[in-house]
Order: C-alpha cells, then structure tokens, then sequence
C-alpha cells in the first residue's frame, strides 16, 4: 500500500543502492539512498566526483535501475517496472539536460527540438519552447553556429518542450564559463517557476546551491545532509 508521503512526492527512494560489478570487483556507487522530491521545487544535488550523483540522478529518470530499494514517482513503484513502463515514463514525464548538449549538428536549432515535440503526447511547438529559453532569433541556426550556452539552452527547450513533470539536469553548466553557465541557470529557474516543473540540478560546485529551494548532499553513495534554504537568492547575487 502507497503511504500518504509517497503517493505526495515526486520520487521518493528508500534504501536505494546500485552496485556495478567490473569483473571480480563491486563498486558500490549508491549505498541506502533515502530522498524525497516534492511538486515544483528546484533541488540541488550536491557532491564530489564519485558521490552517486549521476547515478541516483539516471534512477530517478529511468535510465538505470538500482541493485536493491525503492523508487517510486508519484506514487508509482518504478524499481519493479517493465522496459515499456520505463519507456513511456522516459517520454512523457522526464526532461534531461546533460553537461554536454548533445545536439544533431546537420539539424537547426527548431529542427533539434523537433525531434521530441513529434513523439510526445501535447507538447509545445519547438517556436514556443526556443522562445522560453530565449532563442527566437537563432531558431533557424545550426549548433556550430551557436555558442556554447546557446547550444545548452537548445538542449533545455528539447527537454521541456514536451511539457514534462520532471527536469534532470546533470552538471548543465559544467562546459560553461561562469558568466555563461549562470545565464542557463536563469533559464532553469525561470523554466521552474514559469511552468511548475519539478528540476533536480546535479553540481560539484557548492555555490549553485544556493539559489535552490533544498540542497541535497552525497557523499559515498549516501545522503549525508539536506539543506532547507527558505530564501534562495537570484543569480545576479552568485559569485564563482
């Protein structure tokens, strides 16, 4: 029976752990994950290298299954799911944006976003979703006619423009300059408060933090300590 917590959160993990195995060797990248994530809150993933950031971020999203515990969204259990559950969660609930942009170079930027808004259920038009991230004018351009945080914020409309319940942004600034990766945190924050999307940020860099709602820690494959911040600030307020 789903309990009044689970049936409320976005995902809500307990006892989460993934255990890669290379030979002979365990790598125990998640260890007893227990989390919740709440309807329309932005979240900070905070960690080093090798805290089970990325890998907690791509169970969350359906990309990977844990070795052992729970996951569930909305009040669904997901740790038990078929391929074709997992599938359609992918397509219609989970936004990704990813460090790197990984955008079709012979395609422009509308014909990028395209790509999604044709498989997905009531999305919006690649226009609509290029002119959330600020982009109207460079629709009709290619990726390598575009800078760098450009080309990230192509990958953003990709991801939101069908309108999912869910974003999942790992290291979206990673490739960035500072004054660059800020402009896409703009973007992110505005995507969050303007359509109610939950967004999970995963970072290294402790000072993202502070413009979300919760900062969550890992450390070792656990959550070490969770950060309510009930006054985030804005991004002209960051300093790298």
């Amino acid at each position: 029976m789903v309990g009044t917590e689970t049936a409320q959160a976005v995902f809500h993990t307990r006892g989460l752990t993934r255990v890669f195995r290379m030979g002979e060797v365990e790598i125990h990248a998640l260890r007893g994950v227990d989390m919740d994530l709440y309807p329309g809150e932005f979240v900070v993933l905070l960690g080093a290298s090798g805290s089970g950031k990325s890998t907690l971020l791509n169970i969350l999203g359906g990309l990977d299954a844990g070795t052992s515990g729970e996951v569930w969204y909305r009040g669904k259990d997901l740790s038990h799911a078929s391929e074709k559950v997992l599938t359609d969660f992918r397509r219609y609930h989970v936004g990704f944006v990813f460090q790197f942009y990984n955008l079709i170079p012979s395609l422009t930027a509308r014909e990028n976003v395209a790509i999604v808004t044709d498989i997905a259920r009531d999305p919006m038009t690649p226009e609509e979703a290029l002119e959330l991230v600020s982009l109207t004018e460079r629709m009709d351009h290619f990726p390598a006619q575009m800078s760098g945080g450009e080309q990230q914020r192509v990958a953003i409309a990709r991801a939101i423009a069908k309108k999912p319940e869910v974003l999942l942004c790992d290291e979206p600034t990673g490739a960035l300059d500072s004054k660059t990766g800020i402009k896409v945190l703009e973007v992110l924050l505005d995507i969050n408060r303007r359509l109610g999307t939950t967004t999970a940020v995963i970072t290294h860099n402790a000072v993202i933090s502070d413009i979300a709602n919760r900062t969550i820690r890992l450390s070792d494959g656990r959550v070490s300590e969770v950060i309510d911040n009930p006054n985030p600030v804005t991004t002209d307020q960051l300093h790298w």
